[in-house]
């Protein structure tokens, strides 16, 4: 298992900074951390066949663990840096395989669950004020407590988690604090460009304003589908990704609508040629060629319905052509829910939520995995199609400001979308996160 020694360390440090940091208004560092351990079990469930990449059918309970250390500082005016070493370890349900909206975001598509030491960012930010107005900013994970302009632009470079930046929903986007479910956490048709455990080289530039926001990536992709090792011919293979937000108020209830689109491009394979040169088992990987794309569009929205409920809608698309690169195996989908905070029963620090997402294909690729053809996450050998279909309840408790343990409960209908496997499939969670 994961050693909690960053965040240890972490937080006998960060005891002075913080009494430090109240003393002045602004900070020069920062310095956090957070340990999140999860829990799944499923019991068995029946299906038609499996194939090489399918869910086990057999009863099944796996543990993940992360373990991160947040370091930043303060360069010069509007400059900062930030350094975050991580260790992880542990598997998802068979291994992250078998399902789309695969059922915990903390996990990773690796063969081996043994925990390992990594980089996870490290980034330089330059922040530009485009107007005398200020806001404070307090510290907090990858964050300066420091005074921000109302308007301003800033510019990215280094090894980032992209979804830091894109996709953002305020009730949900975070595995360790709300829901678990890949297919909740970001817009499942984004196949958002990272090596196999989420983060990437990247360029981010970003505008932004009270009520408008703009943001685009020039992200570096994998060399190989669910790669570690990343390519860095930005002539032949590169990730293009662009955001726009508008915050607003209506009833004086807060929300935001983001409108992105993205574009990839590498060495992918194409459904439809693999099935023409290999009409049974067909091999992806045989019709890989630079040039190959894939680009899609998503929706994002979060509405405040009371002082302490809000709710959520996701909705994506991507072309479907070529193979799946980086994320999972989505070429559509849609999901929504709720989130209510447990300030109506006097536990404040509490947080629940209940949604439910619903996820497709495209014909080439349905044609694909029908025929025995396999992805890096799917693959039963056969396939009846249908949707597939996840809902995902949660209760997180704050046992002290720092300390959280949630139970989760998730019912899932056509793993894989297919319906020879249709379940239904219970997974049952427990989660703990600890932060300071």
């Amino acid at each position: 298992m994961k050693s909690p020694l960053f965040p240890i360390i972490g937080a006998c440090c960060f005891c002075t900074a913080s009494a430090a940091a109240q003393a002045d208004s602004t900070a020069w560092y920062s310095l956090h951390g957070q340990t999140t351990v999860i829990t799944q079990y499923k019991p068995a469930f029946r299906a038609a066949y499996s194939g090489t990449n399918s869910l086990k059918t057999a009863q099944e309970t796996q543990t993940s663990l992360t373990s991160t250390l947040y370091l930043g500082t303060k360069l010069w005016k509007g400059a900062s840096l930030f350094v975050n070493p991580e260790i992880a370890g542990g598997s998802g349900l068979s291994q992250a395989l078998g399902i789309a909206d695969a059922t915990n975001g903390e996990t990773f598509r690796i063969g081996d669950p043994a925990p390992k030491v990594y980089l996870a960012r490290v980034y330089y930010t330059q922040i530009f004020a485009l107007s005398d107005e200020k806001e404070f900013r307090p510290g907090d994970l990858n964050q300066l407590q420091q005074f921000v302009p109302g308007r301003y632009l800033a510019f990215t470079i280094g090894k980032v988690a992209i979804a830091d930046y894109f996709d953002n929903n305020q009730y949900s986007h975070d595995p360790r604090t709300q829901f678990l479910s890949w297919g909740l956490m970001s817009n499942g048709a984004w196949d958002y460009p990272a090596n196999t455990r989420g983060y990437t080289p990247s360029i981010v530039l970003e505008y932004v304003t009270p009520q408008h926001e703009w943001r685009y990536a020039l992200s570096l992709l994998p060399q190989t589908a669910n790669g570690n090792t990343m390519n860095w011919e930005l002539g032949h293979a590169s990730a293009q990704t662009l955001e726009y937000t508008h915050h607003h108020s209506i009833d004086g209830r807060q929300g935001a609508l983001r409108l992105l689109a993205f574009y990839n491009t590498a060495d992918m394979g194409n459904y439809r040629q693999s099935l023409a040169l290999q009409p049974v088992n067909p091999d992806i990987s045989a019709t890989r060629a630079y040039g190959n794309s894939k680009y899609g569009f998503a929706l994002n929205a979060e509405q405040e319905l009371g002082r302490d409920i809000g709710c959520l809608l996701r909705a994506s698309w991507n072309d479907g052509h070529h193979e799946t690169w980086a994320f999972t195996e989505i070429d559509h989908s849609a999901s929504a829910g709720v989130s209510v905070s447990g300030s109506r029963w006097k536990r404040e620090e509490d947080h629940a939520g209940l949604a439910f997402v619903i996820s497709g294909i495209s014909a080439d690729h349905r044609a694909y995995l029908a025929a025995g053809g396999t992805g890096f996450m799917l693959g039963d050998g056969r396939l009846r199609y249908g949707t597939e279909q996840l809902a995902e309840t949660y209760y997180q408790a704050a046992l002290t400001p720092n300390l959280f343990v949630t139970g989760a409960y998730q019912l899932l209908h056509h793993p894989g979308y297919n319906k020879d496997r249709q379940g239904p499939v219970n997974i049952f969670s427990i989660r703990v996160h600890t932060r300071i």
